[in-house]
């Protein structure tokens, strides 16, 4: 089983920049979208070009901000936002999808902001998201992926001491709330597979930190323990450019 996940920003835009034909490339039996500023009928509408896929989008209360989406082959048992909390489902940010054997949370984590002014909100929501994820393993094995906005180490952004503790996703509250979350049982599928790989999932558009690869790892596909043996592949693909993000993509023997 091949996921895929990618924050878009903006599926309206993504859309103009090839998101369909690149979808049809990568061709997942999951694919996970974050950021897509968009309500779930727009979604619809985008990915309507996409045949055999069964989408689930979720939206904030605010429009034209976050929101995310799970588009599959095989159709879900059940997708439900993510939690019990308001605090979790106020930003269309989490979802979680049962596929009766696993669930899959696709998850757009909230960023600590220019200055980080939310950096105490992302603390308490990474200490909320935490509580569900370890709620919802109870039940059965979990695929974590999404834009979880933290470089969990210095191997995973270029310019790892000019930006720690200065700029979000790089502070030690937010990479402290990593480490909880893979001290949990979950594992980093990539870093897992490639310990010492260097590449990244995101670059600014500015500054031409693109062309530069001056980029930070910030998406992710987490999986617990008890799916660790089934993991095939962990892979990011930089060669799809119709976000400031890159996809990224898992291979499961499920």
């Amino acid at each position: 089983m091949k996921l895929v996940s990618w924050n878009v920003n903006g599926i309206r835009a993504a859309a103009k920049k090839d998101f369909i034909a690149s979808v049809k490339n990568m061709d997942p039996d999951i694919l996970c979208l974050q950021e897509t500023k968009a309500e779930p009928e727009i979604v619809q509408e985008v990915v309507s070009g996409l045949e055999g896929y069964h989408c689930h989008a979720y939206g904030a209360e605010q429009k034209g901000y976050s929101g995310t989406a799970i588009l599959s082959k095989t159709a879900p048992q059940a997708v439900t936002p993510g939690g019990d909390q308001e605090l979790l489902q106020t930003e269309g940010r989490i979802q979680c999808a049962d596929f009766g054997d696993f669930h899959v949370v696709n998850a757009y984590v909230p960023n600590s902001g220019n200055g980080l002014k939310r950096l105490n909100y992302r603390q308490e929501w990474d200490a909320a998201f935490l509580k569900y994820l370890t709620a919802l393993r109870q039940s059965k094995p979990l695929v974590l992926c999404g834009d979880l906005n933290v470089a969990h180490q210095a191997i995973d952004l270029k310019n790892d001491k000019s930006n720690y503790n200065k700029t979000a996703g790089y502070t030690q509250a937010e990479i402290d709330g990593m480490d909880r979350l893979l001290q949990s049982g979950m594992i980093d599928t990539f870093r897992s597979l490639h310990p010492d790989t260097e590449a990244y999932s995101y670059w600014s558009y500015r500054f031409n930190a693109r062309q530069k690869n001056i980029g930070w790892r910030i998406d992710y596909f987490l999986v617990s323990k008890d799916l660790e043996g089934q993991v095939r592949k962990a892979e990011i693909y930089p060669e799809y450019q119709g976000s400031d993000h890159c996809p990224i993509g898992l291979e499961l023997d499920i």
